[in-house]
């Protein structure tokens, strides 16, 4: 698909985007992220592809790019779901000498890990989960892939997470 092509569909089509996945998203940075990964997915179509209705693959683009980001964020949070007991636990930790006691030598634990990481890996879980900037942004900021950027935050989780199943006992 040609530049000029996605050009025009930009202009004529990224508020009707932005209405659909806010919708899906409910999230502004998410619906960002999103809209940019779209545009960018059909940048790199390939120049000899030819597409009959353009706004028809945009929409089917835009589809996959929310059911992915929807699929990432419930796999994100399932790394740190905690049940009710747990939680309880965490809102009155003073309640809880030994408890607290734990969960500092947890969060130690997880420094040291995240420390631990390659550097590319720890700048970018930083960036995402302690300054709260969005996928599409860290990948510019680093000159690196949104796909990148997502295969650090999910390497970093997946660290965290072996950390808290050693807390809980498994």
């Amino acid at each position: 698909m040609g530049d000029f092509l996605v050009e025009a569909l930009h202009l004529k089509e990224k508020d009707r985007l932005w209405r659909f996945f806010l919708r899906r998203l409910q999230d502004h940075h998410d619906a960002a992220d999103a809209i940019q990964e779209t545009f960018l997915r059909l940048l790199t179509v390939r120049p000899r592809t030819v597409i009959a209705n353009p706004q028809a693959y945009l929409v089917q683009v835009a589809k996959s790019v929310a059911h992915r980001t929807i699929t990432q964020r419930m796999a994100e949070r399932g790394l740190f779901s905690h049940d009710a007991e747990a939680a309880a636990q965490v809102s009155d930790p003073l309640a809880d000498p030994e408890r607290l006691a734990a969960d500092r030598q947890m969060l130690l634990r997880l420094a040291a890990l995240i420390q631990d990481l390659p550097p590319r890996c720890q700048e970018v879980f930083i960036l995402s989960r302690l300054h709260g900037l969005p996928n599409g942004e860290i990948a510019a900021l680093l000159g690196i892939s949104r796909n990148m950027v997502e295969k650090h935050i999910m390497r970093a989780l997946l660290t965290c997470r072996a950390v808290r199943a050693e807390g809980d006992g498994a």
